[in-house]
């Protein structure tokens, strides 16, 4: 099979700040094309969770959001920061900052790129299961985050309905879903 891969001959930087790096690349294809400009926007990984209470409510996130000028539903999560071991501390912390809970589990659903065409990014996704509360939210200086504790089967009607538009959030409650319904197979 022959590779696909594009050679990068030229990298200029055109933004660069703590939320947004844009970038302007020259590139070649395995075919000797010249593709010029191509822009690439970069960002730091993502996190988010489906994050179940020890009583079995889903924690789901009410937030405003500019893009699309609406306040949405959402599962938590976040940026990775720079600082951060790995996805799944990343994780823990903005569970814990986000909601105010800890959890017991914390399970691996693997990554998805936000948009590979044009971000250089990947959003990790988990399952948390188990969650207590253990403190007050600790909201970053621009967050106001309402809680709203849901039924699987309501989120579900959600999904269903379309009423879940961050896309990311959806990949990642699916995939939590399927490995929900896994681990109840597995109990009985």
């Amino acid at each position: 099979m022959a590779s696909l891969d594009w050679k990068t001959l030229s990298s200029e930087y055109l933004f660069k700040d703590n939320w947004l790096t844009a970038r302007r690349d020259k590139c070649e294809t395995p075919q000797g094309k010249i593709v010029e400009p191509y822009y690439v926007l970069e960002y730091n990984d993502w996190v988010n969770c489906v994050a179940v209470t020890d009583d079995g409510r889903i924690i789901m996130v009410r937030q405003f959001r500019q893009g699309i000028g609406k306040a949405v539903l959402e599962i938590p999560g976040g940026t990775m920061d720079d600082t951060d071991p790995s996805p799944e501390f990343a994780m823990r912390r903005e569970l814990l900052e986000e909601t105010g809970y800890e959890f017991d589990k914390l399970i691996n659903l693997g990554a998805v790129a936000p948009n590979p065409a044009s971000s250089n990014n990947l959003t990790h996704m988990f399952l948390a299961t188990g969650g207590k509360k253990v403190q007050e939210q600790d909201l970053d200086e621009n967050e106001e985050i309402e809680l709203v504790f849901m039924d699987l089967e309501d989120v579900e009607k959600l999904l269903l309905d379309n009423q879940i538009l961050q896309s990311l959030h959806v990949s990642c409650l699916f995939y939590a879903l399927l490995r929900l319904k896994e681990l109840k197979i597995q109990k009985a």
